[in-house]
């Protein structure tokens, strides 16, 4: 009979530390993030993971009204600033105003971006134009001007793409921006060693979002295209923005203290095999 009050005694000991557990499972307590492109999508799901996670977020995004329903729809821990990354002043708005109510920035991920289906033959100036501006200078200086406010030991996450190394028809000019983008997370680290800022890229495959809404295809062109690149990836389905989220979750936090300079391809299988 005495065995009885031991397994009690047990049984009090081990739900405080489960409970402890729990509270500090946060990855990113007391950090502040900023995610461009946070109004929808891959940079909408991330911001709400960065805030479970314990982060201050910063979300930017093109449109006011999209911008207050993200910031509605995540609901605490979250400023919204209203911006287009390919234009340096917004920027330093966005920066200043990051300054002036945090003071520091912990986490960048540099989400924003798109891209059009326009074959080889058919590109217009203005199509490279518009791309490259987003894609890559936006990107560029989005982590340029934000450099006074890393401190040591950051993290830089950079939204490239499956199309960084898989051609596919008509998507050339978008493909060439995200083959910069991961080029840009192996010579930043290299730039940034001293102040052991990691940099690294995420690319996602397959994942359908509003922002395929824009890629120039009717609704029943996007159908058939997602249906079709679904067939050739090894898990045999689309991914979901949240599953892209937790992968950026990962190279943010201490979780990837040792990764930095990689590309970490999200897809399903679809480049590996």
């Amino acid at each position: 009979m005495a065995a009885l009050p031991l397994e009690r005694d047990v049984i009090k000991l081990v739900i405080p530390k489960h409970n402890q557990e729990n509270t500090m499972s946060q990855k990113l307590s007391g950090k502040v993030a900023l995610v461009t492109g946070g109004t929808s999508g891959i940079g909408l799901a991330t911001a709400k993971r960065f805030v479970a996670e314990g982060a201050y977020v910063f979300i930017t995004g093109r449109r006011q009204t999209e911008l207050d329903a993200a910031v509605n729809e995540i609901g605490k821990n979250v400023t919204g600033i209203q911006g287009n990354v390919s234009n340096l002043a917004d920027l330093d708005r966005l920066y200043a105003t990051i300054e002036q109510e945090q003071g520091h920035l912990d986490v960048i991920f540099a989400n924003a971006g798109g891209g059009e289906f326009v074959p080889l033959g058919s590109i217009a100036e203005e199509h490279f134009d518009k791309t490259f501006n987003t894609n890559v200078k936006g990107l560029l200086f989005t982590v340029q001007k934000a450099l006074p406010l890393m401190p040591e030991g950051a993290s830089i996450v950079l939204n490239a793409s499956t199309a960084s190394i898989k051609g596919t028809p008509a998507f050339s000019v978008y493909g060439a921006t995200k083959a910069a983008v991961r080029s840009f997370a192996r010579t930043w680290t290299v730039d940034l060693k001293d102040r052991q800022i990691r940099v690294n890229a995420i690319s996602p495959g397959l994942i359908p979002t509003p922002g395929y809404n824009l890629l120039g295809l009717s609704e029943a062109q996007l159908k058939e295209f997602v249906e079709s690149q679904a067939n050739n990836i090894p898990l045999g389905r689309a991914g979901a923005p949240d599953e892209i989220a937790k992968a950026v979750v990962f190279l943010a936090s201490d979780d990837s203290s040792y990764v930095s300079g990689i590309e970490l391809f999200v897809d399903g299988g679809f480049t590996q095999i």
